[in-house]
């Protein structure tokens, strides 16, 4: 026999590796197809998906000059810590100039009060002059008619007669403008206590345009509404701003973060209310996270949308529609890690009910 050359021994060599390696990536191919269809079968899956957070604009409820800003950009921050501070000056100002009408209006009633003292003193005055006049009239109405048996008895002349049936007139008149002057004291009582009513009530104006005032005053420091993130900084010293301007956002992290995962309609046969879920993020591929769905749509997202689509313009193209699931992620499992906005791949077992 011939002997093998030594091209033919290469060759066989490299075809016999070759072999190898179309062995092993077809194995691989076949492993990976394996599990890929395995884990099909299990779960149901969706890389349509995104972390979300609550942001939330940090807003000035009243205007002016920012005197010191507390925070930089994408500062951890507690609950109640100062962001920033606005001149309050203006503020404290109308503050004590509506506490000083407040006084002024206290001050007019206790005026009222008095006045109303010394016209009930006068009042029982009257009343006592009344009754004084009472008894002058019934005493000279017995003297008058006394006086009458006796002037038709004659024993009394028509002179003293007339004179008594005077006196008895003036004592009468008397009583009769005593009596007007106490109906016209119940009046101007009266009067004072219409009048106390209506300073009370511009005081009670007053007291509550003086809690606003300083309700004002209180809102010219900014403070953190909960523990979270700052974002970008855009505000710094120096600058005036205006009642309900934007300067800045904050991520909320008192929270829980949750994922916004959109399925296909023809998996939602497998979704149910507090279905455990396990999330891959894009960010973190070799790490899994845990949570579970809270809640689904009550609808798809185009019909959420701002031009929902009208199938029955009679240009229809049927398009798999995606329903949005939302899942709250487990805090105590490093879900701290995602920032809203990211990527994630969701799973969910078909086998849960």
């Amino acid at each position: 026999m011939k002997p093998k050359s030594r091209r033919t021994v290469v060759e066989a060599q490299l075809t016999r590796i070759t072999n190898w390696l179309a062995g092993i990536v077809l194995l691989a191919l076949l492993l990976w197809g394996a599990q890929a269809l395995w884990m099909r079968l299990r779960y149901t899956y969706t890389n349509d998906a995104q972390v979300t957070q609550y942001i939330n604009p940090i807003v000035s409820r009243v205007g002016g000059y920012v005197v010191s800003v507390h925070y930089h950009d994408h500062q951890l921050v507690k609950r109640g810590d100062t962001l920033l501070l606005i001149d309050n000056k203006e503020y404290k100002y109308e503050a004590d100039q509506v506490a000083a009408s407040v006084n002024k209006e206290a001050a007019e009633i206790n005026v009222l009060h008095s006045q109303k003292e010394i016209l009930q003193a006068e009042h029982e005055s009257l009343r006592t002059s009344i009754a004084a006049g009472e008894a002058r009239v019934t005493k000279q109405q017995l003297e008058y008619d006394r006086y009458s048996y006796l002037f038709q008895e004659k024993s009394a002349t028509a002179q003293q007669l007339e004179d008594v049936k005077a006196t008895l007139d003036v004592y009468k008149s008397e009583l009769a403008s005593l009596k007007h002057k106490l109906q016209a004291s119940q009046e101007r009582v009266h009067d004072v206590d219409m009048k106390k009513g209506v300073v009370d009530a511009e005081r009670v104006r007053l007291t509550a345009a003086v809690g606003r005032k300083r309700l004002d005053v209180g809102y010219t420091v900014i403070r953190a509404p909960y523990d979270g993130q700052i974002g970008k900084r855009t505000i710094e010293k120096g600058q005036m701003i205006s009642a309900g301007e934007v300067l800045g956002f904050i991520v909320n992290r008192e929270t829980p973060t949750w994922v916004t995962a959109n399925f296909k309609e023809t998996q939602l046969r497998y979704l149910h209310l507090g279905n455990r879920v396990e999330v891959v993020a894009d960010a973190y591929p070799d790490q899994k996270f845990y949570g579970k769905i809270i809640s689904i749509s009550p609808a798809t997202g185009s019909a959420f949308s701002l031009l929902p689509p009208d199938n029955a313009t009679g240009n229809f193209v049927k398009i798999v529609q995606r329903v949005p699931v939302r899942i709250e992620l487990d805090k105590q499992r490093g879900a701290q890690q995602l920032l809203s906005g990211m990527n994630v791949n969701v799973s969910v077992s078909k086998k849960q009910k």
